[in-house]
């Protein structure tokens, strides 16, 4: 047994990787630095000075701007084109910029509004595209003390159409992923209409973009909301919801609704979820995996990185990151072996290549790990570098896999309280870092140190997110 915590200790110490995903490929870093520039044009109001030159001469207007949308997204603000920077920007998202804010007085003034669907999508049935707006409006008249009619023929305060490229309204769509739609705030004429780029793959139950979330957020913008930095908010700029996603209206959505149009008679009964705040002292986390020298916290559909070289932690979705794992995971862990991330919900678990990308057939059914029918879930995983064992921890048992013969290791399940002395079950999340074992369960972590195997130390969960 001295061998086996030996060497789980060795392989618990730092190892030397690269601290970042590589540079996504496709461009140099001048196509990057164009890229960029576009984009703080078109969303942040930047104002270039004289091209190359500039460049050449101060950054510092640009860097300001970039450092604007960094903090926008929750990124490490470091004023550099960095490759997080990239992948933000180039995420399918709304049309309409990040920095306008329309104002109180850009509402409606009647409770009760008509739209008219007048040209719809070339890709998905006309009865699809219906109910999803029908449900995304009751999403809105769930919030707010407002009903929404559909005309058929008449005029209607809110136009909506499915359009190419340029439709005679000033911003031209991008072809397929890009600017999916884009929205015009309430007043006469073309505002409040919405306009959803066609040539995009819409769906309700399949691969494309979900066409439900993509119409809340613009219809936001038609009743006057502005984008919303809050990564849980349906007002958020970017694509952020699959088809596994649950749907519904944020606390801040519902709160600036609230602000503009005023509250229900009758609301109702279940309160609109919160993003998680990283100082709450009853705050605990649903998965916590290394990722190269990162450590990665899961909550909900948020995660938090935490990395030695960057001072602030910010939240995010977890779709910035995997836009096919699904929220509330249960477990996860990072085999260094195949530098890969593996994650856990159910029966089903997914394999993330180092390029963020899910491995081609996956989902996959846990039973490949050895596991009997009776299984259905795991609640925590916990992999060793050096020995190439895996620890997975269900209910009050702790099954060992040998990732090189590719099967459970004889003599196990065993009791957590025997191979783990002193952790409790179940066990929320686990992790190895610095040469110890940080155990999860509820807002508590436990410090176990594998050469003396005891808890040497009881901490808040979240001292890691630096609370």
């Amino acid at each position: 047994m001295w061998s086996l915590w030996f060497g789980l200790f060795t392989l618990l110490q730092p190892a030397l990787v690269f601290t970042a995903p590589l540079r996504p490929a496709g461009l140099s870093r001048d196509g990057h630095l164009e890229l960029a520039e576009v984009y703080l044009v078109k969303f942040y109001n930047h104002k270039p000075e004289n091209g190359r030159r500039r460049r050449t001469a101060g950054l510092d207007p640009f860097q300001a701007k970039l450092r604007e949308m960094q903090h926008f997204f929750g990124l490490e603000e470091s004023g550099e084109v960095d490759p997080q920077t990239i992948r933000a920007m180039r995420r399918a998202r709304c049309g309409l910029s990040d920095v306008e804010r329309f104002g109180k007085t850009m509402r409606w003034t009647n409770k009760t509004l008509t739209y008219k669907i007048s040209k719809f999508s070339s890709k998905m049935s006309s009865a699809r595209v219906k109910t999803a707006f029908r449900q995304a409006w009751q999403l809105w008249a769930q919030a707010a003390p407002l009903k929404f009619r559909r005309k058929r023929r008449s005029d209607a305060d809110i136009v909506i159409s499915f359009n190419n490229k340029d439709h005679n309204d000033g911003s031209p769509f991008d072809g397929e992923g890009g600017i999916l739609a884009h929205a015009f705030s309430p007043g006469p004429g073309i505002g409040g209409d919405v306009h959803f780029d066609d040539e995009e793959t819409w769906t309700t139950n399949g691969s494309g973009y979900n066409l439900l979330p993509v119409a809340v957020h613009e219809f936001g913008h038609a009743l006057g909301l502005s984008h919303s930095s809050d990564p849980g908010a349906i007002m958020f700029p970017a694509y952020n919801f699959g088809l596994h996603s649950v749907l519904q209206l944020s606390y801040q959505d519902v709160k600036d609704i609230k602000e503009m149009y005023g509250e229900r008679s009758t609301s109702p009964d279940l309160l609109p979820p919160k993003t998680p705040d990283r100082c709450d002292p009853d705050l605990s986390f649903d998965a916590v995996t290394g990722m190269q020298q990162e450590l990665v916290f899961f909550k909900d559909r948020f995660i938090w990185r935490v990395h030695p070289s960057f001072d602030e932690i910010r939240i995010t979705l977890i779709t910035s990151l995997w836009t096919e794992i699904p929220a509330d995971i249960d477990a996860a862990y990072e085999n260094t072996n195949k530098n890969s991330i593996l994650v856990f919900k159910g029966s089903q678990y997914w394999e993330m290549l180092s390029s963020l990308k899910v491995k081609e057939g996956f989902p996959r059914n846990i039973s490949d790990f050895g596991f009997p029918s009776s299984v259905k879930s795991i609640d925590a995983v916990l992999s060793f570098r050096e020995t190439h064992l895996t620890d997975f921890f269900i209910g009050g048992e702790c099954w060992r896999f040998n990732e090189d013969a590719g099967q459970m290791m004889e003599g196990f399940p065993k009791p957590i309280a025997l191979e783990w002395p002193g952790i409790k079950s179940p066990v929320d999340a686990v992790v190895a870092h610095d040469g110890r074992v940080y155990f999860f369960i509820g807002p508590q972590q436990l410090e176990f140190t594998p050469p003396i195997r005891r808890v040497t130390q009881r901490l808040p969960a979240n001292t890691w997110l630096r609370c």
